[in-house]
């Protein structure tokens, strides 16, 4: 979703900031293809000028593309329009970025919602006082987790290209320049847009781990520790601007805390190329970045301590910690105390440097083992510092190093291991049938006979087999991933390590499962004679009936004596005052099965539930949301998204996935980064402190949602039931050319059948975006609303004035998302693509099911908005027909390729199909590069 959609102060303030930015990129871009010898592709660049006003309708002379698809010059305009594409999206992240700015510094941002400043004066306003604000602020904890699904459609240098322009662009701003600084800024982009013309974007070959985690350590390791310095100033700016005291502030306890997952390298579900060794080397990676940039973060406060004892006295504490840590360092303190002589605080921070540990393996006596043991030496030092007055530094200074502890420690990252249900159930059968047991059939077997057995097993720690009997594949493959997370925890503790995450949770017995293995692999203890596991095990329900039963299942778990122990110990490793349960929800496969309304709705009520169950138990949810980066995959405005979780589904704690492409506009850029995490953490803060005061009632609403969620998932349904849909599927859509892309080191299918259900979430949604469907997104939305609207005008009326005032926020998000969706499906290239469906009468039987839902869902929508939506809502209007244009002739050639391109391998003629792939993928790119989302 472009960025120029989510923020409120796009329309007025942005809009000409755009065209201002993207006239200039795009006459640069047609310089350089000029000079170049390119004038083919220059005069065929989007978006043409008349006069200083950007064209927006479709113009002939920039869309006459050659007619034979094997004309190098098509192909090079495809490639073109996809840089253009990146660079609008470029114009509008600046535009956005500077509007903020300039609100900031005339006035107040409290009318961007979503903002610091926004929600502190609401909470202020609404009753809470500053300290009852500040005290919350210490609860909260966001933690974007970052994930390689295959959604990302752009080299990694490519990327980098990006990035360098859009500095440029950023310090273009700077008034300051002289006339001849600034043509040196704007031959400098005219370079990196040579780079970015002669790098191409298609993938030679498929992406390994090793590729995905360097982009991933690009962000967690260079991007993410600039970003939060930002991220602090922007929150004691709002907090000064509001009029709250600063010193509340000064408290570290008394600030939000940003911490970052990682799945790559982790995450295992269908994914043969995640191996045990993979999984120990991505720990080391992630470690080795963390304490390099520790390693040089401290040194430079040692530099900046130079504070000498003629000066001032040194507090006792300073040096009898010393004394002790060079005690305990042995002969690695000598250079450290030697080099600073009478610089106590800088040879304290020495000794810090001397101590950290190695990336891996056993930690070294004197070495710290856990990053908490460095932030207590942090604490000393600022403590020391603020005991001779130098409170200021301690505050500047040694708090910024404490703060980036905090969030990166020693492993940057914590990484997630990720499995299927399923996948268990056959590491489990082969483990019984090597113990002598009758398991084979464990899959099949039902849950009362499943759960027989592994509460038995799990009563004793005796395993199943000695250390390197191999009982089959899929149990070497889990025991072997199992054993390094317990060979890393014996050696340096949980930290680093996130959840042991079980997808397609069906029952109490997948999560036991995952006990018994982590019993084989030494991964449990049994300090009273009860099984303990150190690290979460974490149901993820994803489908809708697997939501339906969520809270029956979390129930049994939460009352499972072994579950109970390792909360309890986890709560004792962490220093939390109560046990916390992760549960995992997911987006993806929700909509896939049952819509978008079912969806999110589901996914709301499930939560709601387990809400109930937790708090029962006496224990406190933390909620991990499965997010993608299109509306069919729980994508939307963040500020959005956070306030439309029922109550108490924040409590302090919210994590999320960042996935493929979301990445990169997200976080490339310090100034954007920054805001999108204020987003989250301001968003967080509102739903902890307004949840731990609402009812937990329900809305009045409630049941009518109830009844859309059934009647739009009905119709939904028998879209993806009809006869021939799987075909219609595969031949309306570039599913295909997805499957064959090396845009992701995931296969597209969990077992490689070609069914929808073994079809991932992520290539589903992919191709109907491609195509123009998108009916994941809104298929079945029209339906429900009129039949709600025909049987009971009153409650439609009341779901129509409730979303018009915005008063409840689940409501408002789902509405939105789907006018969104619909208004960036286009019937004409739906169309286009159904023409490649062989059958007449299947094409004709499913199209025309889905244009009369098209049809339903704009009756539907333009009765809640009041109008037609291109009026209703102009700005989503103006994005989409500013993109609309330059993605017709792109959408065209992709039918005529893929066309001929099935024909060639119908025919047997793969060599001659193969050469044409190429020009495909071009068009995928640039057809994601044109919506802002792939899947």
């Amino acid at each position: 979703m472009p960025a120029i959609l989510t923020s409120r102060l796009s329309d007025a303030a942005a809009l000409p900031k755009v065209d201002q930015d993207l006239r200039s990129l795009m006459d640069a871009f047609a310089e350089v293809l000029g000079d170049i010898g390119e004038h083919g592709v220059a005069t065929r660049l989007p978006w043409p000028r008349e006069g200083d006003t950007l064209v927006t309708v479709d113009v002939e002379r920039v869309n006459e593309w050659p007619e034979d698809p094997a004309d190098p010059l098509a192909e090079r305009c495809v490639e073109a329009r996809s840089i253009a594409f990146q660079l609008l999206h470029q114009a509008e992240e600046n535009a956005l970025a500077q509007s903020r700015r300039r609100v900031e510094s005339e006035g107040s941002l409290e009318a961007d919602s979503g903002s610091w400043e926004y929600v502190l004066s609401r909470l202020a306003r609404d009753g809470w006082t500053p300290a009852e604000i500040a005290d919350a602020l210490g609860t909260v904890r966001v933690e974007p987790v970052l994930t390689a699904h295959p959604t990302e459609a752009k080299r990694s240098s490519v990327l980098h290209h990006h990035r360098a322009i859009y500095r440029l662009l950023v310090d273009n701003e700077n008034t300051m320049w002289t006339p001849g600084e600034r043509a040196a800024l704007r031959d400098e982009t005219k370079a990196g847009l040579e780079r970015l013309w002669r790098t191409g974007e298609i993938l030679l070959e498929k992406p390994t781990v090793q590729g995905e985690l360097g982009i991933v350590l690009y962000f967690l390791g260079e991007m993410f520790p600039q970003t939060l310095p930002w991220l602090d100033r922007r929150l004691e700016t709002a907090w000064r601007r509001v009029g709250f005291d600063p010193a509340l502030l000064r408290d570290p306890t008394h600030r939000p805390r940003v911490t970052f997952g990682n799945w790559v390298g982790g995450d295992r579900d269908g994914h043969p190329l995640v191996t045990p060794e993979i999984t120990a080397w991505t720990l080391e990676q992630l470690a080795t970045t963390a304490l390099d940039n520790l390693r040089d973060r401290l040194g430079k406060l040692a530099a900046g301590l130079s504070l000498t004892t003629s000066r001032q006295a040194v507090p006792p504490a300073l040096t009898t910690r010393l004394t002790r840590m060079a005690q305990a360092l042995g002969d690695d303190a000598q250079a450290a105390l030697e080099r600073n002589r009478g610089e106590p605080w800088r040879q304290m921070v020495n000794l810090m440097i001397a101590a950290l540990p190695t990336p891996s393996g056993p930690v070294a006596p004197g070495r710290y083992r856990r990053p908490r043991e460095l932030l207590a030496d942090l604490e000393l030092l600022g403590d020391t510092l603020s005991a001779i007055g130098a409170r200021r530094l301690a505050d500047r200074d040694v708090g910024a190093v404490h703060a980036m502890v905090r969030t990166f420690g020693f492993h940057l990252a914590s990484l997630d291991i990720r499995q299927n249900s399923a996948f268990h159930d056959r590491a489990v059968a082969q483990l019984l049938v090597a113990g002598g047991l009758d398991g084979a059939g464990f899959a099949d077997w039902d849950e009362d006979r499943r759960l027989a057995l592994l509460e038995t097993e799990l009563r004793s720690p005796r395993p199943f087999m000695h250390d390197g009997t191999r009982a089959g594949p899929e149990a070497a493959s889990v025991l072997g991933c199992l054993r390094v997370v317990a060979r890393r925890i014996q050696e340096r503790g949980p930290d680093g390590l996130g959840a042991l995450i079980v997808s397609m949770t069906r029952g109490l017995s997948d999560l036991l499962a995952v006990y018994l293995l982590g019993r084989e692999a030494g991964l449990l203890t049994y300090p009273d004679g009860v099984a303990c596991c150190p690290l979460p095990v974490v149901p993820l329900f994803e489908t809708i009936e697997d939501l339906q039963h969520s809270a029956g299942i979390l129930d049994a778990f939460l009352s499972h004596p072994v579950t109970r122990a390792s909360l309890e110990q986890q709560r004792r490793d962490a220093g939390g005052s109560a046990p916390r349960q992760q549960v995992m929800i997911g987006y993806s496969d929700s909509g896939k099965d049952g819509g978008l309304v079912a969806s999110q709705w589901g996914l709301y009520r499930a939560q709601a539930d387990m809400i109930a169950v937790a708090e029962r138990h006496g224990v406190r949810l933390r909620f991990f949301h499965g997010r993608g980066g299109t509306i069919s995959r729980g994508s939307g405005p963040t500020h959005r998204f956070v306030r439309a979780q029922p109550p108490g589904a924040i409590d302090g704690e919210f994590r999320l996935t960042e996935q493929g492409e979301t990445i990169s506009q997200k976080y490339a850029n310090v100034v954007t980064a920054a805001y999108n995490l204020e987003l989250l953490t301001a968003g967080a803060l509102n739903a902890t402190l307004r949840g731990r005061r609402a009812g937990r009632n329900g809305h009045a609403l409630a049941p009518v949602m109830e009844r859309l969620a059934a009647d739009s998932r009905a119709r939904y349904r028998s879209l993806l039931e009809a006869e021939g849909f799987m075909d219609f599927y595969a031949q309306a859509t570039p599913i295909d050319v997805i499957e064959s892309s090396r845009i992701g080191s995931r296969p597209a299918r969990r077992t490689g059948q070609r069914t929808l259900q073994d079809l991932r979430a992520i290539p589903w949604v992919f191709a109907w975006s491609q195509s123009r469907f998108l009916v994941s997104a809104w298929f079945g939305v029209g339906s429900a609303l009129i039949g709600l609207r025909d049987d009971d005008p009153d409650a439609f009326e009341r779901l129509a004035a409730c979303k018009r005032a915005t008063e409840w926020p689940p409501l408002h998000y789902l509405i939105s998302n789907a006018a969104t969706a619909w208004a960036t499906a286009d019937p004409r290239i739906m169309r286009r693509y159904a023409g490649l469906v062989e059958d007449e009468a299947l094409r004709d039987r499913l199209m025309d099911l889905i244009l009369d839902e098209y049809e339903r869902t704009r009756v539907a929508l333009e009765a809640i908005y009041e109008g037609p939506l291109s009026e209703t809502r102009p700005r989503v209007h103006r994005v989409l027909s500013l993109r609309a244009p330059a993605l017709a002739p792109i959408h065209a050639r992709q039918v005529q390729i893929l066309d001929r391109w099935r024909r060639l391998r119908a025919d047997g003629k793969e060599y001659e199909a193969d050469r044409w792939l190429p020009s495909l993928l071009q068009t995928v790119n640039a057809i994601a590069a044109g919506l802002g989302a792939t899947g």
